[in-house]
């Protein structure tokens, strides 16, 4: 026996060509013609066609003259009395802090202070938007407004 003629007792096992003929068949296993066959373009993702239908600010529809800012948190003297000591301060970072409002709220909106109901506790007011009726019941119950 010489080296040439020393044989495996398996062949070496080839690796298939898709697409090419032969073994596999007409589509190759794409299983489909035209767009769908090819590689490197096919049918777009749902993803993008969901994207597209969400609305833009384009034109604004029949409100256009509406701010796109969202509308003042409105919080009531009445609650004030309820939830703050006396000679607390109110502002919208406290309100944060206490859970009051949420974090969304304090970066995009404006707290108004309104005057439903009654207040015998002294607040100061620090960065809120306060209305007439409000800063008369803060007034007069001895609190400061500052702006």
């Amino acid at each position: 026996m010489q080296i040439h003629e020393i044989r495996r007792e398996s062949p070496n096992k080839k690796s298939r060509r898709v697409g090419r003929g032969g073994i596999r068949g007409k589509t190759s296993g794409r299983g489909h013609k035209g767009q769908k066959q090819h590689g490197s373009h096919g049918m777009r993702p749902e993803i993008r066609d969901q994207i597209k239908k969400i609305p833009k600010l384009r034109g604004r529809g029949k409100n256009s003259l509406k701010s796109i800012k969202s509308n003042n948190i409105a919080i009531n003297v009445s609650f004030i009395e309820k939830n703050f000591k006396d000679g607390a301060v109110v502002s919208p970072l406290h309100l944060l802090e206490e859970g009051f409002i949420s974090q969304y709220v304090f970066k995009n909106a404006d707290v108004k202070i309104l005057g439903n109901g009654d207040l015998n506790k002294k607040v100061t007011v620090e960065g809120c938007l306060v209305s007439k009726s409000a800063e008369e019941k803060i007034i007069k119950a001895g609190g400061k407004i500052l702006a």
